[in-house]
This record gives C-alpha cells, sequence and structure tokens, in this order.
C-alpha cells in the first residue's frame, strides 16, 4: 500500500474511509490547510480517487484493509456511516483516533437507536414505535393513525428504506424479513422496524454544525431543504422567513445532540417544521442524523465563510474552527441528477458561460438517471433570481432543458 505524502512542516495526514464524493470535496480544503489527504477508495475510479494521488483500493468492511489503510494516518474520518461495528472494533483496539467515534457513529447507522436517545434527552421528535409483529404495526397505527412511516433501521439513504403505509399488509415482506433477520442476528431488520407518525409538516429543515474533541462547536444558519421523491434537489441558505426563536431552538438542539452523543467533525440534523397544534406557534421535530459533510451544507463550499469540508477537517484535527457566517444574504444550492446526457463537458461549459456567477462542482460519477452527480450554487440578494438560475443550470446539466 502506498504511503500518503506528507506535507513538510509535520502537517498531519486525514485518513477518509470511502472514496464517494464527499471525500472528493475535501480534497480542495486540506489543499488550502497544508494537510496530506488520503482515501480508501472501493475502486480505482472512485470519485475521491480521481482527485486524490494517496487512493488505495480496498472494502471499508475489510479489516485487513481498513488496519493498513489507518496504519499511514494520524487520525480517521468517514465518507459514509456504512463501516461495520467489527471493523470500528478493530480501529479503536489499535489506538486509532475516529471522528467521529464508534459511540457516537451508532446513533447514525441505526435509527432505533437514535430515537431511543433523542428520547431520553428530551429532544423532539416524531410519535414512534419499534415494531417487530404486525400487532405491533396495528397497535401503532391505532394510536397515530394511518397512514404511518416504516423505515428500516440501518442502510437506508436518500428515501430508500422509508416506506409510507396505509395498512400492515404492504409491510407484510419486511416483517417477514424482520423474521429471519432477528433468528440470524444479522441484518439490516435484525431488530425490527421503525414506526413513526406521518407528520403534517411545513416544511423541511436542516441545522449543520461542527464539534471539535476540544469541545468548540459552530453553526451555520439554518437552511430549507427540499425533497423530490426522498431526494434533496435544493437547499434555500438561510431558511426564508423563518421565525427567530424557531431558528434559535432548532439550533440549540442540534449542539445539544452533537455534546450529548459525543460527535466530533460536522453534523447534520434533519428537521421538520410543525405547528403547535393548540397556538400555531412553529416547532421542530427531528427527522435524521448524518455524522458527516451533508448535503444540506454544499451551500456553505461558496457562500459561507468556512465551508462544511474546510470545518470538518478543521474539526477531526482539533484544530480551530471557522467562522459559519454566510458570505451574502441568500446561496441557493440545487443538485444536479443523471439524466440521459452521459457527456456533461459541454453542458457544463454551456452553464458557466451563460451564468458565471454560478459555481458549478460535479463529483466525477458516471451519468445514471436520477444519480447525484453534482451540484450548482449560486449566492445575491434576490432569492427568486438565485432559485430559476440555480435550477436552470441544474436542469441543463440533467438534460431537463437544451436552452
Amino acid at each position: 500500500m502506498t504511503s500518503p505524502q506528507r506535507a513538510p512542516g509535520g502537517f498531519p495526514v486525514v485518513g477518509v474511509i470511502g472514496g464517494g464524493q464527499l471525500a472528493r470535496m475535501c480534497a480542495g480544503p486540506a489543499a488550502e490547510l497544508a494537510v496530506s489527504l488520503s482515501v480508501l477508495a472501493e475502486a480505482p475510479d472512485a470519485a475521491a480517487a480521481q482527485v486524490i494521488p494517496s487512493a488505495p483500493v480496498g472494502s471499508h468492511t475489510d479489516v485487513d484493509a481498513v488496519l493498513a489503510f489507518a496504519a499511514e494516518c494520524d487520525v480517521v474520518t468517514f465518507d459514509h456511516e456504512h463501516v461495520p461495528p467489527e471493523v470500528l472494533a478493530a480501529l479503536e483496539e489499535r489506538g486509532v483516533p475516529l471522528h467521529p467515534s464508534p459511540a457516537a457513529l451508532v446513533f447514525a447507522q441505526d435509527k432505533l437507536a437514535m430515537r431511543h436517545r433523542l428520547t431520553e434527552i428530551d429532544v423532539a421528535c416524531p410519535a414512534w414505535a419499534q415494531a417487530r409483529t404486525a400487532a405491533d404495526v396495528e397497535t401503532f397505527a391505532e394510536q397515530v393513525g394511518w397512514p404511518i412511516v416504516a423505515k428500516t433501521p440501518r442502510g437506508g439513504y436518500d428515501g430508500k428504506g422509508v416506506r409510507v403505509v396505509g395498512s400492515v399488509e404492504e409491510l407484510a415482506d419486511w416483517l417477514e424479513r424482520a423474521d429471519s433477520d432477528a433468528a440470524q442476528g444479522s441484518g439490516p431488520l435484525r431488530d425490527g422496524l421503525l414506526l413513526e407518525e406521518k407528520v403534517d409538516f411545513v416544511r423541511e429543515l436542516a441545522v449543520l454544525v461542527a464539534r471539535s474533541p476540544s469541545d468548540q462547536a459552530a453553526a451555520w444558519p439554518v437552511v430549507e431543504t427540499v425533497q423530490t421523491d426522498g431526494i434533496c434537489t435544493e437547499v434555500l441558505a438561510p431558511a426564508p422567513d423563518l421565525d427567530p426563536h424557531l431558528a434559535a431552538v432548532a439550533t440549540e438542539a442540534a449542539l445539544r445532540i452533537a455534546e450529548d452523543l459525543g460527535v466530533t467533525g460536522v453534523f447534520a440534523v434533519e428537521m421538520f417544521e410543525v405547528r403547535d397544534p393548540e397556538t400555531g406557534a412553529p416547532e421542530y421535530v427531528v427527522n435524521e442524523l448524518a455524522m458527516r459533510p451533508h448535503n444540506s451544507g454544499h451551500w456553505s463550499m461558496d457562500g459561507a465563510v468556512t465551508g462544511q469540508f474546510e470545518q470538518h477537517l478543521r474539526a477531526v484535527l482539533d484544530l480551530p474552527l471557522g467562522s459559519p457566517a454566510p458570505r451574502a444574504p441568500w446561496t441557493v444550492m440545487a443538485n444536479v441528477l443523471g439524466g440521459d446526457y452521459p457527456e456533461l463537458y459541454p453542458a457544463y461549459r454551456h452553464v458557466m458561460a451563460r451564468d458565471p456567477g454560478l459555481k458549478v462542482h460535479l463529483y466525477g460519477k458516471s451519468v445514471r438517471p436520477g444519480r447525484k452527480i453534482g451540484h450548482v450554487n449560486v449566492s445575491g440578494t434576490d432569492l427568486a433570481d438565485l432559485r430559476e438560475r440555480a435550477q436552470h443550470a441544474a436542469d441543463y446539466l440533467t438534460g431537463v432543458v437544451t436552452e
């Protein structure tokens, strides 16, 4: 395995397990911080391997490969939350500094563990229950009313592993799988299903924070996220017309969760904005947690004094955190999803020429319909104009529009 090239002056090496786009987007900030970056990539052409010279190929599930990789790093962090517990335990046994720690990461890996802990620390959540049988499902639905939301506790993302159902029959296959997983003691449904009430929400919000091992923390403005078919397609920073009190309590909740769970690095808390049924006052309930740089924070790369990828590196190295203050009144991020046109370069040139104020970020991924292949950011003073510009660029790169 090739050792990463250390920068002169005793600067550390940060290792990232996983070679996806999140690791890729740490490359620029790492160079600016004079930090060496190494990624354990799943393939030679993985997104991060295309831009980071030290990119040995190995699986995040291979204990030996991960240990050999970590031996060349000063700290290790993660491109995703799917590193198995036995691999994390082996790293801890070797004394490898991990950020976030396995004790924290479990709450992003296991939604049931997350719901239990958030309830214990009095963070607002949807009504929820753990279900192993059809009777459990029926009992919960009687309490909150159909339809309900069912989730696989492990492994879901971007709408995968989530169902909105109107009867127990619609969960028959998952309940059968839960029995099988429980019998084997493994699998995403070994502890049953997570059931949640279907929340009547006003909109979706996200709070992005960073926390260092020294317990310094910083929070970006609360943003609004727009979902299409379970995938985030747009982020508005800051969230328009957000009640100041709600912004404050939502940010306080995210910082409190990070401290209680012992999260280090960048941490995203996805929320629903709801209304108090009696007073109509705006409130929040927590939907999901992510312990890594997150889609809801991509706007910060161009729209904040310190972007989330630089901040993540600062946090995991226990460097002083940078300012999360916005650079402009508004920044809009639009995700670019793969379409039917695999040749992106001509479209890339077109959107840059049409709108020089855009920042286009592509991930080096092959184009596949519906796959996240990049995003665009645009900042300014006119929110409606920014949304139109960002969406037009994303649509052109996708092939939805051709002029």
